[in-house]
């Protein structure tokens, strides 16, 4: 039987991929065939991560790249295509927060999280969406959140992000769809192991009134979001773009 989600052979750039999700979607899409090239800032995360897929038999290529610089961006794609000769996929999934309340934010932390969330998806969309254009096709994965949604005390500069996310993917879908790239977000709902931040004030009030509100009453795990990145990045998903597709335990519903 064909395999509808086959992304064998395609070449995916994944940033924020040194732990959490980003290094659960390397080794997915690894594991499927895929040729995958992880980003992170951190060399040393970066080197574990790529050593822990290794031993797992999953040989991918790791480039060091801040989402923030726009330099380090347009270097991160020129790189996969100077090693694989294209980019199929690009999945935007690096991201950070700081949970604290709205009006206690000095201005560089809210100023860094909007760099890095917002504008560094646009930075990266921008470098992969060039050579895409060109190919005349391709696929761009950003990570989103419940939290570009839904108020959810604690993170106003993360839903801020998150919600510019969701209209920035919106807006690049309808402009690059009839030039055969496709634009899509995943909105993840409560992860276990996402981000140290998230992980770390999993006790707290701001928490706990979110897990509250989740239909199954429990945190995802890593394995469970990655059929919807598969999905909208094979060939299945070729009428599929400017979704935000929510992943989240019917939390968005409720």
């Amino acid at each position: 039987m064909r395999d509808i989600f086959s992304v064998s052979g395609q070449i995916v750039c994944i940033s924020g991929a040194s732990r959490g999700l980003g290094k659960g979607l390397a080794r997915l899409f690894a594991e499927r065939g895929a040729h995958v090239v992880i980003a992170a800032p951190d060399q040393g995360e970066l080197a574990a991560a790529q050593a822990e897929l290794a031993a797992a038999g999953l040989d991918v290529a790791a480039l060091s790249a801040d989402v923030a610089d726009p330099a380090s961006c347009a270097a991160l794609v020129d790189r996969t295509i100077d090693k694989f000769g294209r980019i199929d996929t690009l999945i935007c999934n690096a991201g950070i927060d700081k949970i604290k309340p709205a009006e206690a934010y000095e201005n560089d932390e809210w100023d860094r999280i909007l760099d890095v969330n917002l504008k560094g998806v646009y930075f990266c969309a921008k470098a992969a969406a060039r050579a895409m254009l060109a190919a005349g096709k391709g696929s761009i994965i950003v990570t989103s959140s419940i939290a570009g949604r839904s108020g959810i005390p604690g993170l106003a500069s993360y839903a801020a992000s998150k919600g510019g996310i969701d209209q920035l993917v919106r807006t690049m879908a309808v402009e690059w769809a009839q030039r055969g790239v496709r634009v899509n977000a995943v909105a993840p709902g409560y992860i276990n192991n996402f981000m140290d931040g998230v992980a770390a004030a999993s006790e707290s009030p701001y928490q706990q009134r979110a897990m509250a509100r989740t239909p199954m009453g429990r945190r995802g795990e890593i394995a469970e979001f990655g059929g919807a990145y598969l999905y909208l990045a094979s060939d299945t998903s070729s009428y599929t773009t400017g979704t935000v597709l929510y992943v989240d335990g019917g939390y968005s519903a409720a």
